[in-house]
């Protein structure tokens, strides 16, 4: 019995399994951690020997090349060595011209998603003929409909709780021929008849997904359970309701995403010492001093320096709560010369600007736009890692950050609440610092605990963080993600997914 076929469809991917092709290697449509998520699974899930497919859209800029400068005969023989057995790219003139995948305004981006779905529906599932279809984000909401109806099971992960609202007519108009699923739909009011629905009754695309699906995933435990019970605001009642009603019907779960494996301390380019668990002393002190250099801060290896990796947005990712006690803290702990580095874009940067000319924090406080390379240094070189976030579907800098030995402080919340535990010296368990309250004092509590394990003697630190990154190391991988979806495919298919498995 040949191996089930798995089809997953997403629109963001970051590269492919060399294996799958020729020139699997230079593709790549970033535009978030989504596209990480997708690429890492693919890879593992090839490795394993699945009998793996992908379908994303045909953006140019998957080729890491300036396409813009070929010239069209050129341009064809490339798409002429593209790999046709198991990556499979949806064609439309709105994907070949893009610099990016998602715009700036919603209305294109929901005709996009629109036309990709097109190509899935009516081309690629018909090509493919999946056993099983495994789809990603709102993007992606009309196909588990379609594939109930064409009897296929389908997964649906949910990686954020954005979505888009459009008619049946606007998925007509793109070459959608909704009729056949319409019921299959979750509309933002009851649609009566088709006619009625057509033009007057919007489709909400994540709802509709998380309705039609025959499982679902989130991307940690914990935010399922937390969205399942309604214990955040922001989430819409039909998607709290829809996610409830799945995991009571035992049809949901949560899966952790991994980081991708360039995320080693070992090998990572963009570091100015490699390090190993057993050699990371002397490793993270070499980076902490290029580290301090490069963001203006005092070069001191002793020094405590607490590391912002995070996009500064206040609706979710805390950064309010920093810039509310950055003064005090960095006053309180100034005998001990504490410094915090900020490497990250968004709204609040004028307010963490302000407060470090106010106080005149140069030298202790440094904030840059984000930049890669800079951002890897800062997970190697820092002592700790600050993440105290609203809320978190997943995340993945606190795993990151320790697999490069840097002690994480968050929120105890969705994904970090299932990564982080507070670490216990004498027990010799745990990974970093959580607190519950989200609050500045919460924040502050934990940051004050983290000092506490600081000024503990260097070689019991150096013991913890050595126990740390091995733990990391073995918990937050892509096999491991890979062997949990396994896991709910073969529970779908009530088969093997691999002859191995046989």
């Amino acid at each position: 019995m040949k191996n089930p076929r798995i089809l997953i469809v997403t629109p963001e991917i970051t590269y492919l399994p060399a294996g799958m092709g020729n020139l699997a290697q230079r593709m790549t449509a970033k535009a978030g951690g989504l596209a990480d998520v997708s690429a890492s699974l693919v890879a593992a899930l090839f490795d394993l020997g699945a009998d793996v497919h992908v379908a994303l859209p045909n953006y140019r800029q998957m080729f890491n090349m300036d396409v813009f400068n070929l010239v069209n005969k050129e341009l064809r023989l490339y798409h002429g060595k593209l790999p046709a057995d198991r990556i499979h790219l949806a064609e439309d003139r709105i994907f070949y011209y893009r610099d990016k995948v998602y715009s700036s305004y919603e209305e294109d981006n929901t005709r996009i998603a629109l036309i990709f779905q097109r190509e899935i529906i009516n081309n690629i599932i018909h090509h493919v003929q999946p056993d099983l279809i495994h789809c990603n984000d709102w993007m992606t909401g009309l196909i588990p409909a379609m594939a109930r109806r064409l009897g296929i099971p389908c997964l649906f992960t949910i990686h954020n709780i954005h979505s888009e609202h459009v008619t049946l007519a606007q998925a007509e108009e793109t070459g959608i021929d909704a009729a056949e699923f319409w019921e299959g739909l979750y509309y933002d009011e009851p649609p009566g008849s088709y006619e009625h629905a057509r033009t007057k009754v919007p489709v909400d695309l994540l709802t509709s997904a998380i309705f039609a699906s025959h499982y679902i995933n989130s991307v940690s435990p914990s935010f399922l359970h937390e969205v399942a019970e309604g214990r955040h605001g922001f989430v819409p009642p039909p998607v709290q309701r829809e996610m409830a009603n799945k995991l009571h019907a035992g049809c949901a779960l949560g899966i952790l995403n991994a980081p991708d494996e360039t995320y080693d301390a070992a090998k990572d380019q963009a570091l100015v010492e490699n390090y190993t668990a057993q050699t990371h002393v002397a490793g993270k002190r070499a980076n902490k001093i290029e580290f301090q250099k490069l963001l203006g801060l005092e070069p001191n290896p002793d020094a405590p320096l607490f590391f912002w990796p995070s996009r500064l947005d206040p609706m979710q990712k805390g950064c309010e709560l920093l810039t509310d006690i950055l003064f005090q803290l960095v006053d309180d702990y100034g005998g001990e010369h504490l410094q915090v580095a900020v490497v990250a874009n968004g709204q609040h940067q004028v307010h963490f600007h302000e407060v470090v000319g106010m106080h005149h924090l140069e030298g202790q406080v440094s904030l840059v736009d984000f930049n890669e390379q800079l951002s890897r240094m800062g997970h190697a070189a820092s002592d700790f890692m600050l993440m105290p976030s609203r809320f978190e579907p997943c995340g993945l800098p606190q795993m990151v950050s320790a697999l490069y030995g840097t002690l994480p402080i968050v929120h105890a919340t969705g994904g970090l609440r299932d990564t982080i535990s507070p670490i216990d010296v004498d027990a010799n368990t745990g990974n970093g610092f959580a607190f519950d309250v989200y609050d500045q004092e919460g924040f502050r509590w934990a940051i004050d605990q983290a000092m506490r394990f600081y000024r503990r003697p260097a070689n019991e630190r150096a013991v913890q963080i050595t126990r740390v990154m091995e733990d990391a190391k073995e918990r937050f991988n892509h096999e491991a993600t890979a062997k949990a979806y396994f896991e709910i495919y073969e529970k779908m298919l009530q088969r093997p997914l691999t002859s191995k498995g046989a």
